[in-house]
């Protein structure tokens, strides 16, 4: 059995400013008092969401995760070098983005679960209304062997809604045909790989650049297998769950979408088999005003010392022998 864990880790900042981007506010002068205490308690905070993740079914941690919102290599190895991840051998891949503030995607895997073969990042390209370059993060695609099968992973953050939802929607829109583009030169080149399609979208399942620009669909269909998506958070999210929280509506921008072909329930190959949000109690806030919202970092300026303003999603792939 594998687990793959997508998570958004709200703003992973180590405390040292980077003239190259707009990171002033995560550094100790910063509006946000961003000190080694708080960067040490984010990271005992994410290291425990990370190491309880699967216990309940005899695993720790995810064996495939990928994260956003991280500032660079630095923070993923003071990460994975925490002494509750330590002995589960994480190995980072990772690549700097042109984001304006630093932000970055990553995949994080462990040694014994996951044999990476190559990686690209693949640059997102979107201008405003001025024609000015919105730099944004890359889509990051890493290729490899789970035991002995073929997988592509690809890793987005894309476009945020700032300016508005319908405003920003064109941006989100060039991401999912850049995401299509990755497809179709992954499907040029191997026959019949298991892709797995990570991130935080900015969008819903039911929302155009997910539902008909990636055209994904939210129930698995054995007669439409080549080069179809099948995304299991669609059903998710039409029950009312969602992984993230605003003005107390809920929205499931972070989704994990896998290839039709990993729906197939065959004895020796890894197949879906369940998705879901992480949210066990100590992820959640208990009281105030974002009561039962994710435990956040920082909540309308003040700091709450909390994990993050998204719940990791997931889900887990099984072979029928085991």
């Amino acid at each position: 059995m594998r687990s793959v864990f997508f998570y958004n880790v709200e703003n992973l900042f180590d405390t040292i400013d980077n003239p190259e981007t707009f990171d002033d506010p995560r550094t100790p002068r910063g509006r946000d008092k961003w000190n080694s205490r708080r960067y040490k308690l984010k990271l005992d905070r994410l290291a425990k969401v990370i190491s309880g993740f699967g216990s309940s079914l005899g695993a720790g941690g995810p064996d495939l995760l990928g994260l956003c919102e991280v500032e660079n290599h630095a923070v993923l190895e003071d990460l994975i070098y925490h002494p509750e991840l330590l002995h589960l051998q994480y190995c980072i891949i990772h690549g700097d983005s042109p984001d304006e503030r630093g932000m970055d995607v990553a995949f994080l895997y462990k040694r014994n679960a996951f044999n990476p073969i190559s990686f690209q990042e693949h640059r997102l390209w979107i201008y405003n209304e001025q024609q000015d370059n919105e730099h944004t993060r890359n889509q990051l695609v890493v290729a490899g062997l789970m035991d002995g099968e073929e997988y592509f992973i690809i890793i987005n953050h894309w476009p945020s809604r700032r300016g508005g939802e319908a405003r920003s929607k064109p941006y989100r829109i060039a991401a999912a045909r850049l995401t299509n583009r990755i497809l179709d030169s992954i499907y040029e080149r191997s026959e019949n790989p298991g892709v797995i399609i990570m991130g935080d979208f900015n969008d819903n399942p039911t929302d155009p650049s997910i539902k008909h620009v990636l055209k994904t669909y939210g129930v698995k269909n054995d007669t439409i297998i080549s080069k179809r998506l099948f995304n299991p958070m669609e059903k998710l999210f039409r029950k009312g769950i969602g992984s993230l929280a605003y003005r107390d509506k809920w929205s499931l921008f972070d989704q994990i979408i896998i290839s039709m072909n990993l729906t197939l329930n065959t004895k020796s190959k890894y197949h879906f088999w369940k998705a879901g949000i992480y949210k066990p109690d100590f992820l959640i806030d208990s009281r105030g005003r974002y009561k039962g919202y994710p435990f956040r970092s920082y909540a309308a300026g003040k700091y709450k010392g909390g994990y993050s303003d998204h719940f990791p999603v997931f889900i887990w792939l099984r072979k029928e022998l085991e």
